[in-house]
């Protein structure tokens, strides 16, 4: 099945490979499902039935005009367990991609969800505010969606380099891979870029950490400057009962590309038997 709809009628387009446990596999900002290249074939190899898909306004999915808030995402997500007819999924999100599985809890409850792991994730909160003081200043987002605005392109690649940690870590990610983050990033909606700066950037989830009733990973990089560890990674072990926090030494935000193995491994051995 490519394509799913949305309750809106937004066309989903989703990818389903495998036939053992399924394991839904939720995209950071900008990019697609597709970023998950070396997760899919690690669990794919190890007997695991893997989904993903590409949030509305991003990839190959439909690009609405607006939409782009967290219950939307949320009942996206929904109509993709459904339209599939996934039980006892494992949930995957990275970065922005686990509001949807907070907020999805939230919304439909764990019916469907066997276990959550979070990876460099935006829960609980990002935003700097009286409540949150080790969060993320507001003039970063402005900024963010002023440079969007100004030259999308241009800040896509500046931004890939922060985000893999090029120049911060020992062990920094090929050119490939930085132009291949910018392909999957340029297919998003201009829309959807700006506007899901302020759904990861503004919206609080600390409400929707009761709702995780599930075993809960969560794997965040100590040198992470696009999602910092202490508002979040941390922050969500603390307000989850019973998260397990696994902290990757030096890593930045896209571990996922940086840390493949590790990665890879934690996953298999927290998610067991496919």
């Amino acid at each position: 099945m490519a394509y799913i709809e949305a309750k809106d009628g937004t066309q989903l387009h989703v990818k389903d490979v495998g036939s053992g446990h399924p394991v839904v596999l939720i995209h950071g900002w900008p990019l697609t499902g597709d970023m998950f290249e070396y997760q899919s074939l690690a669990l794919l190899e190890a007997g695991y039935r893997v989904i993903t898909y590409d949030r509305r306004g991003f990839g190959q999915s439909g690009h609405p005009a607006d939409t782009y808030n967290y219950d939307v995402f949320a009942d996206d997500l929904g109509a993709v367990l459904e339209g599939l007819d996934i039980d006892e999924a494992h949930l995957v999100g990275f970065s922005m991609g686990g509001g949807e599985i907070a907020r999805y809890l939230t919304r439909h409850g764990a019916d469907r969800v066997s276990k959550a792991v979070l990876i460099a994730s935006v829960v609980p909160y990002l935003l700097k505010d009286s409540t949150n003081p080790d969060g993320v200043d507001s003039s970063v987002f402005a900024d963010m969606k002023k440079q969007v605005r100004e030259d999308r392109f241009a800040f896509l690649q500046s931004f890939a380099k922060t985000f893999y940690g090029v120049g911060l870590v020992s062990k920094p990610v090929s050119q490939g891979i930085l132009d291949w983050s910018f392909i999957l990033a340029v297919m998003a909606s201009p829309k959807a870029t700006i506007d899901c700066i302020d759904a990861f950037g503004r919206t609080d989830f600390r409400p929707d950490l009761k709702s995780f009733t599930v075993p809960t990973l969560i794997i965040h990089g100590t040198s992470d400057k696009t999602v910092p560890i202490d508002p979040a990674g941390r922050a969500a072990a603390k307000g989850i009962s019973g998260a397990q926090l696994i902290e990757y030494e030096g890593e930045p935000h896209g571990l996922f590309a940086t840390a493949p193995d590790r990665l890879n491994r934690d996953l298999i051995e927290f998610l067991g038997e496919p």
